[in-house]
């Protein structure tokens, strides 16, 4: 652990564990896990990690204070979870919304209060007979734009306080219902009678554990979420990924800044290359006119780089200037 704070700018593409599927969650076993101190030993935590709990894993080994992720995981979900340290939090707003990948086991013939195996069985019902093709038909019936009521258990806010500390004191919880797409769900394989696996590739706000939920009830039945793990954040994926103990190993040798992505790797968003005078005069909070129009859909913003390609920061599009060629700029979020 380092004796001092450090300063440490980019982004980490962690790996965090989660629930395999292959051993039932009871509530009290989870609820133990997820109490224990964030200082605990890896191996006493094998499963059941917040994604506060991987941050504040990583503050800790690494001496760096400002860190924040772009996008929680369950506990019970493993896979990529995306952190910003240093100067990069400036840009976690930028990366929060980009398209998501996952893997996920369905579980047939159950439901739980959460919609996964972290939660209490609520109501069982038998599981018809199903083949591949009757499977394909009610996936097909949530691919695309779809309106989705999120789990009783989430962290969406009503009133100020989350549905999950609502739920958990036994209050009745209505749970919104959100427009989210699902690009594809595919079915990667079907264990009859009542065990089935999907890839995902859907919007950020999307819930798998509604997603199993609302399976379970088009197959006529009931279901809940088994193992769920994250494969892609736009474009990053788990190759890029560490894990929790090998982040650990390299923060104890002080060699954790080889692993760091620069700032504004991999930003969903049309590229600018300025000169010193433009990024100057960006950085003075001035505005630019650029030749270049391209810009991020309705969000009009642009990554900036200098003429090395190194990340200035992000800018937005204003108005076309009269010369009729060239478009005004100006800083966004500038990390110079």
């Amino acid at each position: 652990m380092p004796a001092r704070e450090v300063q440490l700018d980019g982004l980490l593409v962690v790996d965090k564990p989660g629930h395999s599927g292959l051993e039932p969650i009871e509530r009290e076993s989870a609820v133990d896990l997820t109490s224990l101190p964030v200082d605990a030993p890896t191996s006493s935590r094998p499963y059941l990690l917040s994604s506060h709990d991987v941050v504040a894993r990583v503050r800790r080994w690494s001496g760096q204070r400002r860190i924040g992720h772009t996008g929680t995981l369950d506990p019970m979900a493993s896979g990529l979870l995306l952190l910003c340290l240093g100067s990069a939090t400036r840009l976690v707003e930028y990366y929060q919304h980009q398209r998501k990948g996952y893997l996920a086991e369905i579980v047939l013939g159950a439901a739980t209060d959460t919609d996964d195996a972290a939660g209490t069985v609520v109501e069982r019902l038998p599981v018809p007979a199903l083949d591949g093709a009757t499977i394909d038909a009610a996936l097909d019936t949530l691919r695309g734009t779809v309106q989705q009521r999120a789990p009783a258990y989430s962290a969406i806010k009503q009133g100020g306080e989350t549905l999950y500390a609502r739920a958990r004191r036994g209050e009745a919880v209505e749970a919104p219902m959100r427009t989210v797409a699902f690009y594809a769900i595919d079915l990667v394989a079907f264990d009859a009678p009542d065990r089935l696996t999907v890839r995902v590739a859907c919007t950020a706000g999307a819930y798998i554990r509604s997603l199993a939920r609302d399976l379970g009830l088009a197959l006529g039945t009931v279901a809940h979420l088994g193992m769920l793990r994250r494969e892609a954040i736009g474009s990053f994926t788990l190759e890029q990924a560490h894990t929790l103990e090998a982040i650990e190993a390299q923060c104890a040798t002080g060699d954790l800044a080889d692993w760091l992505l620069p700032p504004g790797a991999g930003l969903p968003l049309p590229a600018h290359t300025l000169n010193q005078d433009e990024l100057r005069r960006m950085g003075f909070g001035q505005i630019v006119l650029l030749a270049g129009d391209g810009c991020g859909g309705e969000s009009m913003l642009a990554a900036a780089y200098d003429e090395q390609g190194q990340f200035a920061g992000i800018i937005r599009r204003l108005d076309a200037a009269q010369d009729g060629e060239s478009w005004a700029w100006k800083a966004e979020k500038w990390l110079r």
